[in-house]
């Protein structure tokens, strides 16, 4: 190999030190990570009426929002006021059974949502679940 360096490489070479520019770095686009958005919401001390409304406005916000996982908080139900009204339903009265049935039943929000499953334990187990939202 010739260590005889061309006048135009060794003009090119001078012209790159002396120029400012940065280079693109090309391990960039390997280190982007993809951010998975996730609200939380919590609806401990809300009405049925008062969640059933809260939850709309929060699935409709964060879908426009790009949110693509929300953690509903409803509670167990454990300290549910409703044992003491005979004519409410003991089971169904509670959050944890009416805000999920109140989204399915809606197809403006079921429109805006991939799925809907339990949570994990770390994330409120039998007491909240998850909604994940379509792409906008």
């Amino acid at each position: 190999m010739s260590s005889d360096i061309s006048d135009k490489d060794n003009k090119d070479w001078k012209n790159f030190l002396s120029n400012n520019e940065k280079l693109p770095n090309k391990d960039e686009k390997f280190t982007v990570k993809k951010t998975f958005s996730v609200k939380s919401f919590d609806l401990h001390g809300y009405s049925l009426d008062e969640a059933n409304n809260k939850i709309n406005d929060l699935i409709k916000d964060s879908y426009e929002k790009g949110i693509k996982k929300l953690i509903i908080v409803t509670g167990k139900g454990l300290h549910s006021q409703n044992e003491k009204d005979p004519y409410i339903s003991k089971n169904l009265g509670i959050l944890k059974y009416s805000v999920p049935e109140y989204i399915k039943n809606s197809d403006e929000l079921m429109s805006l949502i991939s799925e809907i499953k339990e949570a994990e334990n770390e994330d409120g187990g039998d007491g909240a679940f998850y909604i994940y939202l379509k792409k906008k």
